[in-house]
Parts: C-alpha cells; sequence; structure tokens
C-alpha cells in the first residue's frame, strides 16, 4: 500500500476496533489458521473483521489460513517505535483548577443554547501533548489552543488559561462538562505521561455521506441525510440522530461513522 490519505483512513479504521486489534497482535506471532483465530475472537463478526483488514492490506488470506501481510508487518513495527518515542512526560505540570464561570451568553449557532467564558489556571505549554487524551481533540500551534468536541457541546482550551464552551444547555451542564475536563487533563498529569499523538486524519464530507443510509427519512430532524452529513461535519448535530442507523442492517456502517466522527 501506498500510505497515501485513503489507505491511512483505512488502516486506522481498520485498528479502531478491539477485535481486529486482538487478530492483528494474534498474527504477529505467526500465521493462524481460522479455528484457532474464531476460538480467540469469536465467529460471530470474524468474516466481517477479516474483510476491513484484508481491506487496509493488513492480512493475508490462503485457504484456511490466515497471515499478517508484509504492510501489517511494518505497520506494526512502525507504531512500536512510534509509541516508544513520541510518549510525553507530564510529571512537572501541575494539577489545574477550575475558575468561576465568568460569562454564561447566548450561543451565536443556536439562540436555545449558550456559550460560557471560564478561566482554569494556565497550561504552561502542555496543551499540545494532552490532545491525545480526547477522542476528538484538535490543537492549533499558531492559537496555542485545543479544541475538544463532545457530542455538540465544542470547548476550546487557550494555553492561557481561558476557556471557551459552547453550545451548552444551561449553566449546570457547563460546570458538569468543565469538572469532567478538569478531570481528564489532571488525570494524564497524575500518570506522568500522555499517550503518542495520533495520527491525523482527514475526513471528507462524501466520507461520512456515504456510510449514511441515504434514505432522507427526516427523522433526525434534518431534511435529508446529505443536510444530516454537512451539520454533522459542522459539530452541530452527533451521530446518534440517525435512527435508521441503530437498525441492525446498518451496524457495519454506523462502526464506520463512529470511527470518521472521531476525526471530524
Amino acid at each position: 500500500m501506498s500510505g497515501g490519505a485513503s489507505e491511512t483512513k483505512l488502516v486506522n479504521f481498520a485498528m479502531a476496533n478491539k477485535a481486529r486489534r486482538k487478530i492483528i497482535n494474534l498474527l504477529a506471532n505467526g500465521d493462524r489458521n481460522l479455528e484457532e483465530i474464531t476460538g480467540t475472537v469469536g465467529k460471530k463478526t470474524l468474516d466481517f473483521h477479516f474483510m476491513i483488514l484484508c481491506e487496509a492490506g493488513l492480512i493475508e488470506l490462503e485457504d484456511e489460513t490466515v497471515k499478517i501481510s508484509e504492510y501489517g508487518k511494518n505497520f506494526l513495527k512502525c507504531k512500536k517505535e512510534r509509541g516508544t518515542e513520541e510518549i510525553k512526560d507530564l510529571s512537572q505540570a501541575k494539577p489545574v483548577e477550575i475558575a468561576e464561570i465568568r460569562q454564561l451568553l447566548p450561543c451565536i449557532a443556536d439562540s436555545t443554547k449558550f456559550r460560557i467564558v471560564a478561566n482554569m489556571d494556565p497550561l504552561g505549554g502542555i496543551l499540545k501533548i494532552l490532545e491525545p487524551i480526547f477522542p476528538r481533540g484538535d490543537y492549533s500551534d499558531r492559537k496555542d489552543s485545543l479544541i475538544v468536541q463532545k457530542g455538540e457541546i465544542i470547548t476550546t482550551i487557550y494555553g492561557s488559561g481561558k476557556v471557551v464552551m459552547r453550545m451548552v444547555k444551561n449553566e449546570d451542564e457547563a460546570r458538569e462538562e468543565l469538572e469532567n475536563l478538569k478531570n481528564a487533563i489532571n488525570e494524564a498529569i497524575k500518570k506522568g505521561v500522555a499517550p503518542a499523538p495520533r495520527e491525523k486524519v482527514r475526513v471528507e464530507l462524501t466520507d461520512i455521506y456515504k456510510y449514511l443510509p441515504q434514505t432522507n427519512c427526516g427523522k433526525c430532524g434534518e431534511q435529508g441525510c446529505y443536510s444530516f452529513a454537512i451539520r454533522l461535519m459542522a459539530g452541530q448535530v452527533s451521530l446518534d440522530r440517525c435512527m435508521p442507523l441503530k437498525e441492525p442492517e446498518y451496524a457495519a456502517n454506523q462502526e464506520r461513522l463512529q470511527f470518521l466522527a472521531a476525526y471530524v
């Protein structure tokens, strides 16, 4: 595989699932037959996991034997090397505290919601290495800011300690989310290390739309699936608003979309 953007998405999606990581780690120790893998992972969704891993070029199937590909071996080797090189030391950082909320204002994007401005202790240059602890975190060097998205709520943390939170229902929800934010940061500081940075994946609107049911049922409150995809990309709706995705026939689509949504 060439390692381009589309291949990166396939590999990252393949390795985002616990069962598939288990398969790859099992194969790293040698070829296995189907019975051995079934005994480890379970039979119910095995064909689906094999399809995803093959699409990503990580495994090869030969009759009843499953083996890791050369690309898969190189992927595991690079992943291991990156993990040892990129762990950051947070042991010198001090736990942070949230100051009182300074402002509660109507949200510009949705007048039924609010935005708040609060302060926490200055983060002393550790924002960038905290990015991986948030599934939907995005750090900006230029602004020294970290944007964290959770459902519809978008929070921007600045190195100075300023915190801006948008799309909250009320002050109580804002306080709860600020407490969760503080706890996540302090837990990483307590451990003394942050996870290795995630590989960035660019998600296009077509990537999202492709895996939506495309029934245009309107149950999500939007005019159609394309409108829903646009709002999802903008962080204005959450994936659980799509009712058809909860049906068994769309289980594979839902898993793919959950993965992509983490990079929006």
